[in-house]
């Protein structure tokens, strides 16, 4: 699959990237993203040597709050067939991005480069930003199969680094929107000893659990290597210390760490599988948990994680936090995920919950997802797919494209390009509510601030949505993917050399603030693209913008100084071309 759309992309007439492993690279970082394991990211392949070390990048990703960077490469093989890939093979590819970032951080690599280059402002970026970063993360992307996908961590100037491997197994999860089944964790490599439990298996039951206490410092390891995506199934992210619950949870680790346990309510984890094992002293204990998710304690976990980043004195190792562990038996994924959803519902008390925070089944997606399927393409051949459950569009492929002539068929009807995930719709719909520095605060941030607007205001969107609405949805994401497109293009490479998407967002942003109305979405879903006029126009507004972005904060990496508000300010404030008389796209005033 990965294959053939990395062939597929290659053989467009107006490729975005020269290369097969740089399309691979895009489109790998593309998913990571949605499956939420990085933030806005760039692809930006470089190499080059400080002494007799290699130094070799394929992108970049700094987390929302900048204090987290992840650093991705490349080891493409370019086969048809599966091949094994060595730990030994991403332990050297690691080793060129660990080099890459301790020449960064220590100051040494800037000076070298020129100011056109396109790491320049990634370079300039760690170098300023090295003491406020928490976390380094050096992700291998391979299309290969490695052994093992976490390695020993390293350290830089003081500062831990992880490394994971992305190979073409764990990338799999991700498409078919499983991400959760990766998260797993070995109680005896973990600490040494089964984890000592209370097991209550249910034969008649489609999920049995287990009762035990999981030492804080387990649990914040956990959090530290897979950050929120442990968290996917649990309503809400972290609230911050300043609640009285969490500054609750703060105050009892630092003065009464022995008391925790006493004074904690515990966690509420779900998974899809789990070993058991004898302790030393005979009892049972579990040895392995697959597949877990963290549905109620999230703010228990980030609350340990954050307590002992921002005070290091704080001794953990007497923490324990109870903890019931449900073991999912039911082989239904929409089953398992209903179940996931309940105990979540059910489970959370400890901060006030709002049935709205379970996106996915919201009605909004769920009406959007049925106008999806109703309106087909004027063609009256292809449509549009709007991918309401993570992995959706790839189980279709699967489950439809059983011979190499249906699976064609599936894929002319819908290419990747027309698909609209929730984080998409939310993008295109914020920005053109003018929030562009908000849509540049990530996908879940804006997709969290968007359902909190329209719970707020439920009369953003018709209630109920209709056909009008969904084309116009679509024209607003047609118009930024041809902004994307157009200056992605080979052509504009010398004008345009990062933050593509934030570029694009600011754009769609600007074409809602001077044309509003004036935009036919009708027309735009008829052409089911933008006319040359309407490109032409778009285009040199790009360039303003791009200009804008410079300006604003000369070598600084855009996808930072996107999430400012006064940029928008500045951006809305410009001056821009006059749209002709003749874009077929723009009504008559």
């Amino acid at each position: 699959m990965v294959a053939e759309q990395v062939a597929r992309q290659l053989n467009e007439p107006d490729v975005e990237f020269p290369s097969e492993e740089l399309i691979f690279a895009d489109l790998v970082m593309q998913h990571l993203q949605s499956a939420g394991l990085c933030d806005n990211y760039d692809v930006c392949h470089w190499t080059g040597k400080v002494g007799q070390a290699k130094l070799r990048i394929s992108g970049h990703a700094l987390s929302t709050d900048d204090t987290r960077l992840d650093l991705l490469l490349t080891h493409f093989l370019g086969s048809e067939d599966l091949q094994q890939v060595r730990d030994t093979e991403v332990g050297e590819a690691a080793r060129a991005a660990v080099h890459f970032l301790k020449s960064a951080a220590a100051g040494r690599l800037l000076s070298k480069l020129d100011p056109s280059s396109d790491v320049f402002g990634l370079v300039e970026m760690i170098q300023r930003l090295w003491s406020e970063l928490d976390q380094v993360r050096i992700f291998v992307i391979t299309d290969g199969q490695t052994k093992s996908k976490h390695f020993k961590g390293q350290e830089v100037q003081g500062k831990s680094v992880l490394v994971e491997a992305i190979d073409i197994e764990r990338f799999y999860r991700h498409i078919s929107g499983k991400p959760r089944e990766e998260i797993e964790i070995s109680f005896p490599q973990a600490m040494g000893t089964p984890l000592a439990c209370v097991h209550v298996p249910d034969p008649a039951a489609d999920y049995e659990y287990a009762l035990t206490a999981i030492p804080g410092e387990v649990i914040r390891v956990l959090y530290e290597r897979h950050n929120t995506r442990l968290l996917e199934a649990n309503v809400r992210t972290f609230l911050g210390t300043r609640g009285k619950v969490n500054s609750g949870i703060a105050a009892t680790l630092e003065t009464e760490p022995e008391h925790f346990m006493a004074f904690n309510n515990g966690l509420v984890i779900v998974c899809d599988e789990a070993e058991f094992a004898r302790c030393e002293d005979g009892s049972l204990g579990i040895s392995l948990l697959r597949g877990l998710q963290i549905v109620n304690g999230g703010q228990t976990t980030s609350s340990l994680y954050f307590a002992k980043r921002d005070r290091r004195d704080i001794d953990i190792s007497h923490v324990r936090v109870p903890a019931k562990i449900v073991i999912l038996k039911n082989e239904d994924d929409d089953r398992r995920d209903r179940l996931i959803s309940d105990i979540s519902r059910y489970a959370n008390s400890q901060n006030a919950v709002k049935m709205s925070d379970l996106s996915a089944n919201r009605p909004f997606h769920v009406q959007v997802e049925k106008l999806s399927q109703e309106n087909w393409r004027p063609d009256g051949v292809g449509r549009w797919f709007y991918e309401r459950a993570a992995g959706s569009y790839n189980v279709l492929l699967m489950r439809e494209g059983t011979t190499p002539s249906k699976r064609k068929k599936i894929i002319d009807q819908i290419p990747k390009k027309r698909v609209v995930s929730k984080s998409d719709a939310a993008r295109y719909l914020e920005a053109w509510r003018q929030k562009p520095a908000q849509v540049s605060l990530g996908a879940e941030k804006n997709l969290a601030e968007f359902m909190a607007a329209l719970d707020a205001d439920p009369s953003l969107v018709p209630d109920p949505l209709d056909g009008a609405w969904y084309r116009a949805l679509i024209g607003k994401a047609i118009i930024f993917q041809s902004i994307q497109g157009l200056i992605k293009a080979k052509a504009a490479k010398a004008t345009f050399r990062q933050g593509w998407i934030n570029i694009s967002v600011y754009v769609l942003s600007l074409v809602a603030n001077r044309l509003g109305d004036q935009v036919d979405f009708e027309e735009i879903w008829r052409r089911q693209d933008i006319s040359p006029e309407f490109a032409q126009l778009l285009y040199g507004w790009a360039e303003s913008v791009n200009d804008t972005f410079h300006e604003f904060a000369p070598g600084r990496q855009y996808s930072e100084i996107a999430k400012r508000p006064e940029l928008w300010l500045r951006v809305r404030a410009g001056s821009y071309g006059e749209p002709p008389s003749n874009v077929p796209e723009l009504k008559s005033s």
